[in-house]
This record gives structure tokens, C-alpha cells and sequence, in this order.
């Protein structure tokens, strides 16, 4: 299935229904797996599900994100300062600030960006 159906795929799972976030996107070993909701140009949605031990390494994007731990926790490096994270939690990582991100247990975590 090509890149374009499963976000298509995922976006009318969510259109006019209540959907549980954690079965939008499935863990896998040794990876981050993510599936986009919605692509604008003024911001993007996407559910990630990080295995034991992936990581994102610093970075950083002209634009804030929100992120939403749905299940499990995570460590989250904003700004050098480390931040431990857990299902129910919401974060904002600013936009320019430097950022990372590290499973120390599977979890699972919704992002928005906000373009603008």
C-alpha cells in the first residue's frame, strides 16, 4: 500500500468517529513506526509508536510541537533539560529550541505541528 492510502487509510478511520489513538498505529521491533492524520499547510498530526530503546536524536524545527504521551513513557530532551513523560501527559517542545527523544520503555505519543 503506497505512503499516500494508508495516510488516506488512517485520516477516514478518524472522519466523523471516535477513534482510540494507541490502535491507530502498532509497535514494531527495533523501530519507530508513525502514520500521519492529517498534512496542511498550516501543521501536521501524526501517531508514533517507538520499540524499547529508539530514539530520535537532537534536532530542531522552526515550528512548535505538541506532543501527547498515549501509552508508556518516554525521556524528552528540550533545551538540554531532560523531561520524563507518561500516558496522559502533553508537552510542548518550542519552536528553534534543540529537542530529542528516547524510549526507554515502548510508548506511543501523538504529535502536532503547529506551521505558523
Amino acid at each position: 500500500m503506497s505512503d499516500e492510502k494508508k495516510k488516506a487509510t488512517v485520516l477516514q478511520a478518524c472522519l466523523g468517529k471516535g477513534q482510540r489513538l494507541a490502535e491507530l498505529v502498532e509497535y514494531a521491533d527495533s523501530s519507530i513506526v508513525s502514520k500521519t492524520i492529517l498534512d496542511k499547510s498550516v501543521g501536521t498530526i501524526t501517531l508514533f509508536a517507538f520499540d524499547k530503546g529508539q530514539r530520535l536524536s537532537e534536532h530542531t524545527t522552526p515550528y512548535d510541537a505538541v506532543v501527547q504521551i498515549i501509552d508508556g513513557a518516554a525521556r524528552l530532551t528540550v533545551g538540554g533539560k531532560d523531561v520524563n513523560v507518561s500516558a496522559g501527559q502533553i508537552i510542548i517542545m518550542p519552536g528553534n529550541v534543540p529537542h530529542a527523544v528516547a524510549a526507554e520503555e515502548k510508548f506511543k505519543m501523538l504529535l502536532t505541528m503547529i506551521r505558523a
